[in-house]
């Protein structure tokens, strides 16, 4: 069957783009309205737009050759981590949180402002869009437009089919090329923050603004990241966004003995007509950041969710095998732990205790062990093949700091991850000749030990040298690494 329609999907294919014409049948939508939650305010249905099957492989197509272009031209934004090979919300977070950290053992505080857009996908103007053509002209930029345009959907809901409703704006939800072109449409936004002096990161909307400054600058930071906070909402508005200033956050991090006099009432930003008050916590793509930069917070509410979830599965534990038990129990408890644990380097014992008595938990479900027998240890290291919550760290550490050396993380990760024989002053000495890597200097253990920019090389160097060799894949050095950790029990 496919080899008897592929050469008309060939054919259909190649005519929309040498004819810069998408085909109005796929153009049309339907929406299903699913409920998030009960209630009877419409804001509890989501809706989900189902695009025509043969309209996906006529963009896959596109998306490929597109992606392809704007990755060997260099012209998408380095600071958006949405929708980009190789980039995800675990390396934005450990890029913004490692420049918190820099900053606070260089003597400095840092604004972190969180910035909330309404319906960012839903009011992308169509002519502000194509004028920004990134190297596109002709057929190409002709084939975007007819894609964007004279666009409609349709609701279905009980089996009750609505009117045509046309689309002005946006990027067609559920498409394959929709995400590529919200990064591009998004890309001036760097420009406004730049202006102001300030660093930008992104992943899709959620977007994180945020300044380093002493302290003796608060005040005139302070105006700093209103002005540019209000540049940025005169930006969207002329570009059909909505800034959301009521749920946009504010944090001043820095270290913890001058943490006291930042929880006072007194410290507010002026976003427009709205005063916003500034948290002494935010979350940050699941990841809670204190004022203190402490990961108390954020491991607390993991292990809370943790035991939670493991006390709903024992309900149903008659009702499987062992093996998809275990499986359950790993999927739900153990991708929650480890989600983002490079904010944990350097985590005191206090902290990373609180995670292993989740491990130990799951690991006394599955096995049926009780609290007190003997052997626990045994049983997660031989038996389920877990690592403690130290080494799991150091694990995530490690490869992403070989992920670096081997061009397959984002270059905000890896500009941190400098080889001793590239550096001038060293690579003439005989560690240059073992692939060690450059661990920048810092003062403050408390801070600077748990930037990745120096736990990521500390990790590395602490390696042995049979799996220093940045030349195997990421599979064997991970089977490599394992194999050592495991060893050392």
């Amino acid at each position: 069957m496919i080899g008897l329609l592929s050469p008309f999907f060939v054919l259909l294919i190649n005519k929309s783009l040498t004819m810069g014409c998408y085909p109005a049948e796929f153009k049309e939508a339907i929406v299903r309205p699913l409920l998030k939650k009960e209630g009877l305010d419409l804001r509890n249905y989501r809706p989900v737009s189902n695009l025509p099957f043969l309209s996906k492989l006529l963009e896959r197509v596109v998306q490929a050759r597109l992606q392809a272009h704007l990755d060997g031209c260099r012209l998408l934004p380095g600071w958006q981590s949405a929708y980009r090979r190789l980039h995800s919300t675990e390396t934005a977070v450990t890029k913004v949180f490692n420049d918190l950290l820099v900053a606070v053992y260089r003597g400095q505080m840092s604004a972190l402002c969180l910035l909330d857009l309404s319906s960012a996908f839903d009011t992308v103007d169509h002519d502000c869009n194509d004028e920004r053509q990134f190297g596109l002209c002709g057929t190409v930029l002709q084939w975007i437009q007819s894609y964007l345009s004279d666009r409609t959907f349709r609701v279905v809901y009980r089996d009750v089919l609505s009117i045509v409703v046309y689309v002005m704006c946006s990027v067609p939800q559920g498409s394959v090329l929709g995400p590529l072109f919200f990064i591009l449409y998004m890309a001036d936004l760097a420009d406004r923050a730049v202006k102001f002096g300030e660093s930008l990161h992104a992943y899709a909307d959620d977007t994180q603004l945020y300044l380093h400054f002493r302290r003796d600058e608060m005040a005139s930071s302070a105006y700093q990241l209103e002005c540019c906070v209000l540049d940025i909402g005169h930006w969207m508005s002329a570009n059909r966004l909505k800034l959301n200033a009521d749920k946009t956050e504010v944090l001043f991090a820095t270290s913890g003995h001058i943490c006291a006099p930042l929880k006072g009432s007194y410290l507010t930003l002026k976003l427009g007509t709205v005063t916003a008050v500034t948290s002494s916590h935010v979350r940050l793509l699941g990841v809670d950041i204190s004022l203190n930069l402490s990961v108390d917070c954020h491991v607390s509410r993991v292990c809370a969710g943790c035991f939670y979830r493991l006390r709903q599965l024992r309900r149903v534990r008659l009702s499987l095998d062992s093996e998809s038990w275990a499986m359950l129990i790993y999927a739900v408890v153990n991708s929650r732990m480890d989600y983002c644990n490079t904010v944990l380097a350097g985590a005191p014992r206090t902290v990373t205790d609180k995670l292993q008595r989740v491990l130990n938990s799951a690991a006394r479900i599955i096995t049926g062990t009780r609290k007190f027998d003997c052997g626990l240890d045994q049983i997660l290291h031989d038996q389920l093949h877990w690592l403690d919550v130290p080494d799991r760290v150091l694990f995530k550490l490690a490869v992403t700091v070989h992920q670096c050396l081997n061009g397959r993380a984002p270059p905000y990760l890896s500009e941190h991850c400098i080889p001793v024989s590239n550096a001038d002053t060293r690579r003439y000495l005989r560690s240059a000749n073992r692939h060690l890597l450059v661990v920048p200097c810092f003062w403050l253990n408390t801070y600077g030990r748990r930037a990745f920019s120096v736990a990521g090389p500390m990790a590395w160097n602490s390696l042995p040298d049979f799996i220093w060799d940045p030349t195997i894949s990421t599979d064997c050095f991970r089977h490599l690494l394992k194999t050592y950790l495991f060893a050392r029990y």
